[in-house]
């Protein structure tokens, strides 16, 4: 049978969507179908189907079937933003308990300031009820985000300076003959210890980006920072168990950056705005990464502290029975 969870879909630079799946079984077949007007052409190398014919500045919807009459409802989880990376909706995955996310409410990405005019219609197409901004007060007034004129959501503001810079650099950096001297494991030990205080340190903010959304009914939201990777990461992280969704999918989630951000593209970007430009690009490049053991080092915390993700969510965060219950109902299907 079909694997939800496995189904990838992405549209290439002439419009065409290109759909991958995973089942249990070698010989399943799948027939897709296109919740609009378009051709589908099933390639023989490997499970899946292009599908050819859809208008662009849409986003589209697709219904898998199989034989044993399973049904997935799927549509592309990275949105083609030319600029800005990382943009992606994390709904559409299976709760323990069975039921779906919903498609089409829950959002994160990076920084919006370099947003394209194309990229403006598409964002307003998704008709995003609040965004929460994760950045720094100076990087907010630096690099301020772009929103379309014909529909503004609320943004609240929720700075996270994990760290300090001093504690970066006391952390990341080795003397060497008066010279500064980074080196990658630091760094990676840095970006695990930043993980391990969005979970203890940053309980606030995160308590405060669920008020927001609760307040608003049946809100689609936005969640970003500047790469979309960290502290949105925890934040995407933090609503998805709080629907129930197991951790190994959780994680799954969180390791799509990888799959989407790529580092040698941002490396410019990063060094100069740290005044890193003489580092070596091998010792900065975990900042830029993502790996498993930087969202563990969060969960990790939060069992040690609290026992469990639930106790965590009600006790540090305010999300109790009442508000799960609430979340659910609005964002599952």
């Amino acid at each position: 049978m079909l694997i939800s969870d496995a189904v990838q879909i992405w549209r290439d630079s002439g419009g065409d969507y290109h759909i991958e799946w995973q089942s249990t079984e070698p010989d399943t077949e799948v027939t897709v179908e296109p919740l609009g007007d378009g051709v589908v052409t099933h390639r023989e190398e490997s499970p899946g189907a292009r599908v050819s014919g859809l208008p662009l500045g849409n986003r589209h919807f697709f219904r898998l079937r199989d034989q044993h009459g399973n049904e997935v409802l799927a549509s592309e989880r990275k949105l083609g933003m030319e600029g800005t990376p990382n943009f992606r909706d994390f709904g559409g995955y299976e709760t323990q308990d069975g039921r779906q996310v919903k498609w089409g409410y829950l959002f994160r990405s990076g920084q919006l300031s370099t947003l394209s005019d194309r990229d403006l219609e598409l964002l307003a197409s998704l008709e995003l009820d609040l965004v929460c901004d994760f950045r720094r007060e100076e990087e907010q007034a630096s690099d301020p985000s772009r929103f379309p004129q014909q529909r503004q959501p609320r943004v609240a503001s929720l700075p996270i300076i994990p760290g300090s810079n001093s504690r970066f650099f006391e952390e990341a950096e080795k003397p060497g003959g008066g010279q500064l001297e980074f080196e990658r494991q630091a760094m990676f030990d840095f970006m695990v210890e930043i993980n391990r205080d969005f979970a203890e340190g940053q309980r606030e903010t995160y308590k405060r980006m669920f008020r927001e959304i609760l307040e608003l009914e049946e809100a689609r939201f936005l969640v970003h920072c500047a790469a979309g990777k960290d502290r949105t990461g925890f934040a995407a992280a933090l609503v998805l168990q709080a629907l129930g969704v197991p951790r190994d999918v959780v994680m799954h989630d969180y390791m799509l950056t990888g799959r989407f951000f790529n580092p040698d593209r941002e490396m410019h970007r990063l060094k100069s705005k740290y005044g890193m430009e003489q580092v070596d690009a091998d010792a900065v490049r975990p900042m830029l990464e993502v790996h498993e053991d930087y969202l563990s080092r969060a969960l990790v915390s939060i069992e040690d502290n609290f026992g469990s993700v639930e106790r965590y969510l009600e006790e540090a965060l305010g999300v109790g029975a009442a508000e799960r219950a609430e979340l659910k109902a609005r964002y599952l299907g």
